[in-house]
């Protein structure tokens, strides 16, 4: 026997020797041996706090408030989109802990051992898009923190591209940092996780303690009722809004195999990610949308950047203290969840020349190159173009896989075929075109219609296919469950028969089992 199933749902390669010399495959690829899969609940529950207590998680609930929610309306959406996403992340994770392989190597069994880096390269791309956003928010609290000890010489330095030059520099400085880190590897990203979780949400309830102080209450964002209501007009703006929540961890959703091959077992994962995820993320989102609120009282306007918030006290060591928390939980949250995908993405491209490391620096370089300044420019390009467009992407990329592990192959994977050219994921030279043609057929159908809400916007009004345009607003929804519908459709309709000597060598290891 090539591999050995435990009792507790997980299969280890018991000869590594199977894989070795296959250009499939390099150290980083390789399925984790039993002894080496450690990670307990708590530290998926970690995993998730680290994550969903980032910057940008405090502005989803101001997009949404600005957008005419109340800040109930604006937490309830984002609480049922995380609820939502829970699902495709649960139902990808199964693989990763029974087999200990990550996301590149599991696409291999549905879009084949070279048609895996299709779904590969999105995903990575999005990562880095989200790695260029976090690095940008880090660089501003590094700007802020040296900005309340060096004073006016600093925060009004001449401009570049319309930011101070010390902004770029701090921004600069921030991504080092995350590229130091990477080059650690999993293990230090574990180990960081786990004390730097809290650190975030602390500073969150304190500022949250402090304006509501000074406030004297919670606010008029509190009280205030919607600007939309209840009616036509709220439902027409929740679809969108609910479609970007789940897209805001779609990246995960699509990925987390990456992390879950090292879960000691499928309860550790499946109890830590439910607890870590759509209750912090919650939680959190509220109380941004809370302390914002406190903000109006005292300073007469919302104040949505915590950092902005932090650097309004009058003690330098407050600041100091309060901003560095905010930087170590952001690296946190970039190099979970925007780093250890396209690293191994980008290693699963070239496996016998791209290392974990070597990916995640690419990884670095690209996420700068599409200027995340741009992206956080506004609600609507940051809620509906930006996670609208990685959301519709990353569903369909969701979906297949869901259909391929769960309702064609019930669970069942060949290890070493994973990693074997001219093995049963061989298909047609490397591609299986059934999935690929579901991917293009979402994806028309999700993003086909985009349209922007005015002409300002980076897409038509009526949208590029008019009569698409309804389906835009449920994109991720359309793509996830256009995937697994039509990949499922196609591998009935047209299944794929293995080579002869591949089935046999199937037959023949039954036989000895």
């Amino acid at each position: 026997m090539r591999a050995i199933e435990r009792t507790n749902e997980q299969v280890e390669l018991t000869d590594p020797g199977s894989i070795e010399g296959s250009p499939l495959n390099n150290e980083d690829l390789a399925p984790v041996p039993l002894s080496r899969r450690t990670w307990t609940t708590y530290n998926y529950a970690a995993l998730w706090m680290g994550i969903a207590h980032g910057i940008p998680t405090y502005y989803l609930a101001s997009g949404l408030i600005n957008l005419g929610m109340s800040w109930y309306q604006a937490v309830m959406t984002i609480a049922l989109g995380n609820l939502i996403v829970l699902v495709p992340i649960l139902l990808n994770s199964h693989a990763g802990t029974k087999y200990g392989i990550p996301y590149p190597v599991f696409s291999r069994a549905a879009f084949g051992t070279l048609g895996a880096n299709i779904p590969a390269v999105l995903r990575a791309l999005s990562a880095c898009g989200w790695f260029g956003i976090q690095t940008w928010v880090g660089g501003q609290a590094i700007y802020t923190i040296t900005g309340a000890f060096a004073g006016d010489a600093w925060t009004h330095a001449n401009e570049i591209g319309g930011h101070p030059k010390t902004l770029w520099l701090s921004f600069a400085v921030f991504w080092l940092l995350q590229i130091a880190l990477i080059v650690r590897g999993v293990e230090s990203i574990r180990r960081f996780e786990n004390w730097s979780a809290p650190l975030i949400l602390v500073v969150a309830a304190f500022l949250l303690v402090w304006m509501v102080i000074k406030a004297d209450g919670f606010g008029p964002l509190a009280t205030e009722p919607s600007k939309l209501g209840w009616g036509a007009d709220f439902w027409v703006l929740f679809a969108p809004s609910l479609m970007g929540m789940i897209a805001y961890f779609a990246t995960m959703s699509v990925n987390i195999a990456d992390f879950t091959r090292y879960a000691k077992g499928q309860r550790e994962q499946i109890v830590g990610q439910s607890l870590g995820l759509p209750p912090t993320i919650t939680v959190f989102s509220m109380i941004g949308a809370l302390t914002t609120s406190a903000t109006i009282a005292v300073f007469g306007h919302a104040i949505w950047d915590p950092v902005d918030l932090v650097s309004r006290f009058s003690n330098p060591f407050v600041v100091l203290f309060a901003l560095l928390c905010v930087i170590v939980a952001t690296v946190a949250v970039n190099v979970a969840a925007n780093v250890v995908g396209p690293a191994f993405d980008f290693s699963n491209l070239f496996p016998r020349l791209i290392s974990f490391r070597t990916g995640g620096i690419i990884a670095g370089v690209i996420g700068i190159l599409m200027q995340p300044w741009r992206l956080l420019s506004s609600p609507e390009l940051y809620i509906f173009t930006w996670l609208g467009i990685t959301g519709a992407f990353l569903g369909g990329v969701a979906g297949i896989l869901t259909a391929d592990y769960w309702l064609l192959r019930k669970r069942e994977l060949d290890l070493v075929g994973l990693y074997t050219r001219g093995g049963p994921y061989e298909y047609a030279k490397g591609f299986n075109w059934r999935p690929l043609a579901a991917l293009v057929i979402v994806l028309f159908l999700s993003l086909g219609g985009a349209y922007s809400g005015d002409a300002a916007g980076p897409f038509p009004t009526d949208g590029y296919i008019p009569f698409l345009k309804p389906l835009f607003d449920y994109n991720w929804a359309i793509a996830f469950l256009g995937g697994i519908a039509l990949h499922f459709l196609f591998s009935k309709l047209f299944p794929h028969r293995a080579p002869r000597r591949v089935a046999e060598e199937k037959e023949a290891e039954q036989i000895a089992v």
